[in-house]
């Protein structure tokens, strides 16, 4: 007795041939490529719904290489058929041999090469509903030819530069000591006076010594000079808006239009056309900076893609990396067109994965993710367990926020609100920042630090916990909250200004009025970093912020000239006070851990605000001996008025450190407390033992 059925699915009869005493499973390809069994590949009325697509855990995919031979493994659970094209170079010509891959387990497709391809390009292709889609060299390449259009097969070794083996981070205690600082390769270097040679570039950060004609130290001396912990770089991986082949026509872009996200961009290495020299290069800046007791956040865009029909993630399975309307549209929650379903389990898993490769492969201590409120709660603590198991102090960060909404629900969505339950991960203050320099909504809305003190109060003095509870903290009269949502001081991040909207100097010549505004905005900037650099939380500094560098009035630089984005490191002359101010700062903040208290138990021990009136200052102690802090008390006060204020001090022997604008770690100027008149527009600090 026996039966035969047969079924099609994709191009593909299967019979299945049934005998009363054995049961055979035959699959047959009228192409005569051999298949895997049924049970792993969904029917077509399953891969209606993406949730039923297969997935695949092996660590084998894109690529795994060795001289002998290259195994070639794409997953893309919805094609019919895919094939693999090499190439002899990274752009042009056509494939030396295209191949056929087979189906294997858990949606994935396979091919080996039993020869050597180093040197070799190549790309996939994959039909769907009898369509052959535009090549892609998979969302899993981590070496790409110039534009990123085609894969590399390359030999990682070449990749290291000297002692890349025994590269290790400078120590960081706790999340609570770093002070992080923003910069865009091209911004930092481009300048002609920045002394640097490799301008624009990864390798710009390697050099020591550099300096403006009137001798000022620039680059990566610089920031060593400044003494902030943690370099966060703009999006560094390979991106879709600069032509690699056309860099001397200057095109900028910030680089959120991701395209490649587990390699570096071109445009920043010295040869986007060798698919090696950008990695290398890549990792000396990496060992550069923690040479130089830096460590490095790497800006990571995971929100969306460049391209939408386009995309590599929709050329290997289309529609399943992003999220739809009911109506079957894409959603758009980033306002760049699509927005990714971190929710389902492969994006998940790539999203992790490529992450974890970073920090892997090339040393990355910390990742910011943009508009991180797009992705769910769930996959930023798998993220967050996943970093802990390579390096406990890896430190994540994001903006607590989308740009539109989203299918997806709010309860699950990373935003500030629910940073709650996302433990060891950070997000932006944006209470803190319009409360201090004023609304970013409203361009001439001036801010606390610029004379605007009425309804201004508490997004302060919530910054100055770090987004915490506290019970001296009135959180009705927030801005955009209506309660604190910071589990710890650390995973609040607190800030003024950053590469979107305007530099604090553009905010302020906007929003500061009056016939003598100009000559007063040194001493708000001055007011500004104080309360930044003073406040419980993380310090946030966006890169020319210490020197005064504007944008020329430009809120939305991302693609403007080199001319509006970059580092005038002439101004480092010109406001040189300005630079010695901040540096004192950060050396006061390091200095003492008062200043950098990890617990709320210890805000609510140690913090205490004096009672000020309708003064227009906001003062509190820190003491006694703060968070191990070798001064018994502290006292910081700070006057948001654009004219004198006075205020009654404890009646105690104080230690100046701060007074009109002034900063001296080793000041032996005493006060006796009392009635005190602080200068408009700044800060005292005083400290007793």
């Amino acid at each position: 007795f026996s039966i035969c059925f047969a079924s099609y699915h994709n191009g593909i009869y299967r019979f299945i041939y049934s005998t009363c005493s054995l049961n055979y499973l035959y699959s047959i390809n009228i192409k005569l490529e051999c298949m895997r069994e049924l049970k792993n590949h969904p029917s077509a009325d399953q891969l209606d719904s993406y949730d039923k697509y297969p997935c695949y855990y092996g660590d084998d995919l894109e690529l795994v290489y060795t001289p002998k031979q290259s195994v070639f493994t794409l997953w893309a659970p919805s094609a019919g058929n895919v094939r693999l094209n090499l190439y002899s170079s990274g752009e042009g010509g056509k494939p030396e041999e295209q191949i056929e891959m087979e189906m294997a387990d858990d949606g994935v497709w396979r091919t080996r090469v039993n020869r050597d391809l180093k040197g070799s390009f190549y790309t996939f292709q994959i039909e769907k509903d009898g369509k052959w889609l535009d090549e892609t060299p998979g969302i899993w390449a981590k070496a790409v030819g110039i534009n990123g259009n085609r894969a590399a097969v390359i030999d990682w070794n070449a990749t290291n530069p000297e002692g890349w083996e025994s590269d290790r981070a400078p120590e960081l205690k706790m999340y609570s000591d770093i002070i992080l600082y923003e910069l865009h390769h091209r911004d930092f270097s481009i300048d002609p006076d920045s002394g640097i040679e490799y301008k624009g570039k990864f390798l710009a950060l390697t050099e020591p010594g550099t300096q403006t004609p009137d001798g000022q130290s620039t680059g990566i001396d610089h920031l060593k000079e400044l003494g902030v912990t943690h370099i966060h770089i703009l999006p560094s991986f390979d991106f879709s808006t600069i032509d690699e082949t056309s860099l001397e026509e200057n095109s900028y872009n910030w680089g959120y239009d991701p395209k490649n996200y587990n390699v570096p961009d071109g445009s920043y290495s010295t040869d986007p056309a060798n698919p090696v020299a950008r990695i290398r290069e890549f990792k000396e800046m990496v060992k550069s900076l923690h040479e130089k007791g830096f460590r490095i956040v790497l800006d990571v865009v995971y929100n969306h893609t460049a391209s939408t029909e386009h995309s590599n993630f929709n050329l290997t399975v289309p529609g399943y990396f992003y999220r739809h309307n009911s109506d079957g549209s894409y959603s758009n929650a980033s306002g760049c067109g699509n927005e990714t379903a971190s929710e389902r389990e492969m994006v998940r898993r790539y999203i992790i994965e490529s992450v974890k490769f970073w920090a892997k492969e090339y040393h990355i201590d910390g990742f910011r993710f943009d508009l991180m409120g797009i992705h769910d709660i769930e996959t930023m603590n798998r993220l967050r367990e996943e970093l802990l198991k390579i390096d406990p102090t890896i430190f994540i960060y994001g903006e607590g926020w989308a740009a539109a909404d989203s299918p997806l629900p709010f309860e699950q969505r990373a935003v500030k609100e629910n940073v709650g339950q996302m433990e060891g991960i950070a997000v932006f203050n944006d209470e803190f920042r319009d409360g201090l320099k004023g609304s970013t909504f409203d361009e001439q809305e001036p801010g606390y630090a610029s004379g605007n003190i009425n309804g201004h109060f508490e997004p302060v003095k919530y910054g100055i916990v770090g987004g915490t509870r506290h019970p001296q903290v009135d959180y009705d009269g927030l801005l955009y909250c209506d309660g604190p949502y910071a589990g710890a001081p650390s995973q609040m991040v607190n800030f003024v200004s950053c590469h979107d909207g305007y530099t604090l100097v553009d905010k302020l010549q906007l929003s500061v009025q009056g016939e003598h505004a100009e000559e007063e905005l040194p001493a708000i900037d001055k007011l500004i970093h104080t309360v930044l650099l003073t406040s419980q939380g993380i310090p946030f500094i966006r890169s020319g912020e210490e020197i005064m560098q504007d944008k020329q009035g430009e809120p939305n630089s991302y693609k403007s000239s080199d001319s509006v984005n970059r580092i005038d490191w002439v101004l480092k002359a010109q406001n040189r006070d300005i630079f010695d101010y901040i540096r004192g700062l950060i050396a006061l903040r390091k200095a003492h851990p008062a200043f950098r208290i990890p617990t709320v138990e210890g805000l609510e021990q140690w913090l205490h605000f004096l009672d000020t009136g309708d003064s227009g200052i906001i003062a509190y102690t820190l003491g006694e001996y703060a968070n191990g802090d070798m001064w018994k008390e502290i006292l910081v006060a700070y006057n948001g008025n654009r004219n004198e204020a006075g205020i009654h001090l404890p009646e105690q022997d104080w230690i100046v450190v701060c007074k009109d604008g002034q900063i001296n770690l080793d000041s032996q100027e005493h006060l006796p407390g009392g009635d005190v008149s602080i200068a408009a527009s700044s800060a005292l600090i005083l400290y007793r033992n």
